[in-house]
C-alpha cells in the first residue's frame, strides 16, 4: 500500500490540498523536470492538484477498455477550462456547407492510404502555442500538401499571416477561425507568403503581408457537402489531405494513442472548436479511423498526430471538411 506524504512535509504551502502519494509528487516533479516547469508557491499548489486529477483520471480511464490510451504530456499541470481559453476556437464558427462543390467519383479506394508515405507532401508538425490558431495551421498544412502533391514541391508557409490579415473574411486571429474561409482569404488577396518571411508569433498583430513574397496561391475553395464522410473520404483517397473542424472535449488533451472515440461529444457545425489536418485513413481490429496531423507539437499523442474514429461524424468532424485547388 502506498505511503501517503502529510502535507506540512511539502516545501511549498498546499493549505487544504488533498493528500497525496509520494509516487504521485514524485511523478509531478518529474514532469515539471521533462517540461522544464517551474512554479510559484501558489501556483504549485493549483498544478500539483490539477496534474494529480489529471493523472488519476489517465489511470482510471487506462485500465478500462477503450479504443485509445491517455498518457502524461505538456498539457497536465492544465485544467480543460484553462486550455480552452488559450488553444481552442473561442468564436462561434458558422462552418456548414450543406451544399457542398466537392463532386465525389465513384471507388474503389485503397483500403488505407497515408500521404506521409507516398511522398514528400507533409510538411512537420508544428506547434501553435498558447494561441487559437489551430485553423491557420490546418490551412497552411492543407495547402502545403496539395501544391507538394500538384507541384512536386513542398513549402512551410506562413500562419502568422493568416493570424494577421484573415479577419475579413471571418475570422478572428488566436480567437478562431475556419481553413475553408482562410482558403478564400489566400484566394482573393492573392498569396500567402513563406513561414521564413513571416514568422509564427502565437499571438495577434497587425497585418504585414507583402506582395511581393507571396508563395502560394488558390485557385477555388472546395467545400465538403455538410456530414458528407464518403465525401472526405473520396477527397483524401484521389486528391489530398484535408481540413476539418471537430469538438475537443477534456479527454482528448490526454490522448496518446489508439482510436480515439467519444460517444459524449457533439456532432453539429456550431460546437466545433478545433481544426486539424486528415492525412490519410486506415482500419484497426475492424475499427476504420482518420489519419489527423494536430498542431499542438511532436511531443503530443503520436509524434503530434492522432487516429480518430471514422464513418460516424465523431465529434462532427464532417461537419465542415473542405481543402484547396491550389494555383500553381
Amino acid at each position: 500500500m502506498e505511503a501517503l506524504v502529510p502535507i506540512l512535509l511539502l516545501c511549498h504551502s498546499v493549505h487544504s490540498l488533498p493528500e497525496f502519494s509520494v509516487p504521485e509528487i514524485s511523478s509531478f516533479k518529474e514532469w515539471m523536470m521533462t517540461h522544464s516547469k517551474d512554479y510559484g508557491s501558489d501556483e504549485y499548489d493549483h498544478r500539483l492538484r490539477t496534474f494529480t486529477q489529471n493523472k488519476r483520471k489517465i489511470d482510471v480511464h487506462n485500465s478500462g477498455k477503450h479504443s485509445f490510451q491517455m498518457g502524461l504530456n505538456q498539457f497536465s499541470d492544465m485544467t480543460f477550462g484553462e486550455f480552452k481559453t488559450l488553444y481552442l476556437l473561442q468564436k462561434p464558427q458558422n462552418c456548414s456547407a450543406t451544399r457542398g462543390n466537392h463532386q465525389t467519383k465513384a471507388g474503389p479506394y485503397p483500403k488505407s492510404l497515408d500521404w506521409r508515405k507516398l511522398g514528400n507532401y507533409v510538411t512537420p508538425v508544428k506547434n501553435q502555442g498558447g494561441c487559437g490558431s489551430c485553423w491557420t495551421f490546418s490551412t497552411t498544412g492543407c495547402l502545403e500538401s496539395a501544391i507538394a502533391i500538384k507541384g512536386g514541391k513542398l513549402l512551410t508557409l506562413a500562419e502568422q499571416q493568416l493570424v494577421d490579415c484573415a479577419k475579413n473574411f471571418k475570422n478572428f486571429g488566436c480567437a478562431g477561425g475556419l481553413p475553408s474561409q482562410a482558403f478564400e482569404y489566400i484566394k482573393y488577396n492573392h498569396g500567402l507568403e513563406l513561414e521564413n518571411d513571416y514568422p509564427y508569433e502565437a499571438k495577434d498583430g497587425l497585418c504585414r503581408f507583402q506582395p511581393s513574397k507571396a508563395a502560394a496561391f488558390v485557385k477555388e475553395v472546395v467545400n465538403i457537402t455538410e456530414y458528407d464522410e464518403a465525401g472526405m473520404l473520396d477527397a483524401v483517397a484521389r486528391l489530398n489531405p484535408i481540413s476539418f473542424a471537430f469538438e475537443v472535449t477534456d479527454d482528448f488533451l490526454q490522448y496518446k494513442e489508439g482510436v480515439y472515440s467519444n460517444p459524449k461529444c457533439d456532432t453539429t457545425p456550431d460546437k466545433v472548436n478545433h481544426a486539424v489536418l486528415a492525412v490519410g485513413y486506415g482500419e484497426s481490429n475492424g475499427t476504420k479511423y482518420w489519419i489527423v496531423k494536430n498542431s499542438w507539437g511532436p511531443l503530443w499523442g503520436i509524434n503530434g498526430y492522432f487516429y480518430i474514429e471514422r464513418g460516424k461524424n465523431m465529434c462532427g468532424l464532417a461537419a465542415c471538411a473542405s481543402y484547396p485547388i491550389p494555383q500553381l
